[in-house]
């Protein structure tokens, strides 16, 4: 037998296996697919002496990294059940003077999440650089009216609101560049410490289930019309040890617009981000915040996460440009958790 009959002789026999094994399995013939688990099983083939053993192919299962990291980005982008919403608006201003530790990432994606989830929520960019409004892709060029004529120049609240792109029943109250001298410009003016808080009273949030107020990573003038104008603030902690240095300061300032501004201000969260769990620092300082802090601190803890860094470059929450990431999956965990305590509190 010379080879290209050998070659045939081999290739009939296979096809052959092949048959029998589908047979075998009850299924009809056919390619097997493309991924498989392999259980073995006898079969003897007409008129050969030998038993060959062959694999039975069965259907993969579906639960793999890569399907789950599906299955969470099309729950997520779905939006899916609605949560519990607050009987009346909370207001809860986002601060620390500490840059980087994640405030308008943690405004931009709790509003994206609890949105998606049936609440209607608006942020209010109070940050000269605009970061959060060009998260919701809202125009905040030098010129478009701004929180920045609200705060100096009276203009209503209402006004300024424009709808985040993508996401329905989530708004914004974009910041411009303007925003940056208005520190300066209101210090001549009359109860400067409460003019968002002014702004607010005039503006009607029956509509709304949450406001959230943006800071820039200072202590002064806009971040303490923040603080004037919210019963409630949630700080965003870095899992770093200088972000522990910081926190002392920041507590000082929300005691002394307690005593002076706005009796009723109380630190009612509190978010550990940039979680990097290669690191033994981490995790003692989130153990520490957690001994120190008790309850208010949520039980999510924000990843570090490149997507999450990635996505206002493109105009969008994390919730829109990666659902699926570890960061949008904190994130909204995040959300769920302060709309169940908000329904407890209730």
């Amino acid at each position: 037998m010379d080879m290209a009959e050998g070659t045939k002789a081999v290739g009939r026999h296979h096809a052959r296996v092949v048959s029998a094994t589908a047979a075998a399995a009850g299924r009809p013939r056919g390619p097997a697919p493309d991924v498989a688990d392999f259980g073995a099983a006898d079969v003897r083939l007409a008129g050969d002496d030998k038993e060959v053993v062959m694999p039975v192919v069965t259907d993969a299962g579906s639960d793999t990294p890569i399907a789950r990291a599906a299955r969470a980005a099309l729950a997520a982008r779905a939006g899916g059940a609605p949560w519990p919403r607050p009987k009346a608006c909370r207001t809860i201003t986002i601060a620390n003077q500490k840059g980087g530790v994640g405030k308008t990432t943690t405004a931009v994606n709790l509003a994206a999440s609890l949105a998606l989830h049936g609440a209607r929520v608006l942020v209010i960019d109070l940050d000269p650089q605009g970061n959060a409004s060009t998260a919701l892709d809202v125009d905040h060029h030098s010129g478009v009216v701004s929180v920045y004529n609200v705060l100096v120049d009276d203009r209503p609240l209402a006004g300024v609101i424009k709808s985040a792109a993508g996401i329905p029943n989530l708004y914004c109250a974009p910041a411009t560049i303007d925003l940056a001298g208005a520190e300066i410009e209101l210090v001549p003016l009359v109860a400067r410490e409460s003019r968002l808080a002014r702004a607010l009273s005039g503006f009607d949030s029956s509509g709304l289930d949450y406001i959230f107020i943006d800071c820039p990573p200072s202590l002064g003038l806009l971040t303490v019309n923040a603080l004037v104008a919210a019963p409630e603030v949630l700080i965003p902690i870095q899992c770093e040890y200088y972000a522990l240095e910081g926190l002392e300061q920041l507590l000082r300032t929300v005691d002394l617009v307690r005593s002076h501004l706005n009796p009723g201000l109380t630190v009612s969260t509190i978010l550990l981000t940039m979680f990097d769990g290669r690191t033994r620092l981490a995790s003692q300082v989130a153990d520490e915040v957690k001994g120190h802090f008790g309850e208010i601190v949520l039980g999510s803890i924000i990843p570090r996460s490149v997507r999450v860094s990635e996505a206002p470059s493109y105009g969008q929450s994390v919730m829109t440009y990666d659902p699926g990431s570890s960061g949008a999956q904190a994130y909204l965990e995040a959300a769920k958790e302060m709309a169940h305590r908000s329904a407890s509190r209730a």
